[in-house]
């Protein structure tokens, strides 16, 4: 809420231009806050602390209107300020298994790469197509199959991804967003952990607080195989595990970013090696093969 509250200048909240002298903190003051959601500054002030468990979901309305926050940020509030039954305890997160079916279906998806994400962002199940455009996650150790690492931790990925500093801050968020449903997952504070030692960007935009929520979008690529496509993705979360989503990667029929797929559909074909094992697939190895 703090971090909130700063993005928000006095003229923007509509308080008038005698709000906005000499100002102690960037953007709004507590008391400002409180004004605009209609309650008391010792509620907010609680509230924003963390010190009033029993908030009700009017009062978060209000101040979700009074912060602007959007509809992942709304659901970052709500699940800080109303934990679930039970969330409290310390029980580790299950590990997720992907059913049999949905593998068939990403086998099936030839001309579209295809991945199921699960909790952290861990990268459940690929498809060659995926594998090609990304990197083969099932030939990495098991801890290593998330995309956040691959992103802040894979030199490859920086040149992989066209606009990386947008994706990677997405992904620093939306991070950031199943924290608030999963605060005492053990491996996403390795996770955390791990990328804020090494990485100074996570770092910081970890500290921003910003969270989001992967539905659709838009990714540019700079592949090292077929130059520049720029791919549609849309996630679809499970209904039986709703920490489960497939992500879908589409390009416009007709398209130069179409053409690169179906080039990339090709070289991602397995095909067995002098030494009688299967092609290595993905971006970061060919990038690794280049010479």
């Amino acid at each position: 809420m703090r971090s909130r509250r700063a993005r928000i200048g006095p003229a923007e909240a509509g308080l008038g231009p005698d709000a906005a002298g000499r100002r102690r903190v960037p953007g709004l003051r507590r008391e400002e806050v409180a004004r605009l959601a209609g309650i008391s500054v010792d509620y907010y002030v609680r509230l924003e602390r963390g010190r009033n468990p029993k908030v009700s979901a009017s009062v978060l309305e209000a101040v979700a209107r009074a912060l602007r926050l959007d509809e992942a940020e709304r659901a970052r509030l709500f699940a800080l300020a109303r934990p679930r039954p039970g969330s409290a305890r310390r029980r580790p997160v299950p590990p997720q298994r992907v059913r049999p079916g949905l593998l068939r279906l990403l086998g099936s998806l030839t001309d579209t790469p295809a991945m199921i994400m699960g909790h952290r962002l861990d990268v459940l199940a690929a498809n060659p197509l995926a594998k090609a455009l990304y990197t083969d996650f099932d030939a990495l150790p098991h801890r290593d199959r998330n995309l956040a690492r691959f992103l802040f931790l894979d030199p490859a990925a920086r040149q992989l991804i066209a606009d990386w500093d947008t994706a990677a801050r997405g992904t620093v968020a939306a991070l950031r967003l199943y924290a608030g449903r999963h605060p005492h997952d053990s491996r996403l504070t390795e996770l955390v952990g791990e990328l804020s030692v090494h990485d100074e960007d996570f770092r910081q935009w970890w500290a921003d607080h910003d969270v989001f929520a992967y539905t659709h979008g838009t990714k540019r690529y700079r592949h090292p195989l077929v130059g520049e496509p720029a791919l549609e993705y849309e996630s679809l979360t499970l209904p039986d595990d709703p920490d489960q989503a497939l992500y879908l990667y589409t390009a416009e029929p007709g398209s130069p970013s179409a053409h690169a797929l179906r080039l990339l559909g090709s070289w991602s074909e397995p095909e067995l090696t002098a030494g009688g094992g299967h092609a290595p697939h993905g971006a970061a190895t060919a990038q690794r093969l280049q010479p």
